[in-house]
């Protein structure tokens, strides 16, 4: 009997520490109170490895969220301090697809921020995943760009 009750707990043990893998390897998409928080800082500059002080903020910028094939799934505007956030539910995108199949695209003219800037093309950033948060009920799984690099096209 003894045995028979050991191998129960045990197995009990893999049960509860295999369910939390199991949860994280599927994505929110089983909480169904969760969003996805996609948060940056657009910068004046073609390298996204200059900013702060030696490259400008880039204010009034538009930000898309493209997909795919370049299918946009969200749009924002950056703040006067070149700031911008854009929310996903995971019923639009999963995170590991946005993580892998999506790009953040700076479409307003880098010339706008700066004359000496090119007048075509765009700035793009791949995605990365910060951790995730709690408000409340809510699960946050925040998002950011990893950089902005000045493409010819996106």
């Amino acid at each position: 009997m003894a045995s028979k009750s050991a191998v129960f707990v045990l197995l009990m043990v893999v049960v509860a520490v295999a369910a939390p893998i199991a949860v994280a390897q599927t994505g929110i998409l089983d909480n169904p109170l969760s969003v996805i928080r996609i948060q940056g800082t657009v910068f004046c500059s073609i390298n996204a490895t200059l900013n702060g002080t030696a490259s400008p903020v880039f204010p009034n910028a538009l930000v898309q969220l493209r997909c795919r094939s370049g299918n946009v799934v969200s749009i924002s505007t950056t703040n006067r301090l070149g700031v911008f956030g854009i929310l996903v539910l995971p019923i639009q995108i999963s995170l590991p697809s946005l993580l892998s199949d999506c790009n953040l695209i700076v479409t307003t003219p880098l010339v706008r921020c700066n004359a000496t800037l090119p007048s075509v093309g765009v700035l793009r950033s791949p995605l990365q995943s910060v951790g995730n948060t709690t408000v409340g009920l809510l699960r946050v799984f925040n998002v950011a760009p990893t950089g902005f690099v000045y493409v010819l096209s996106p």
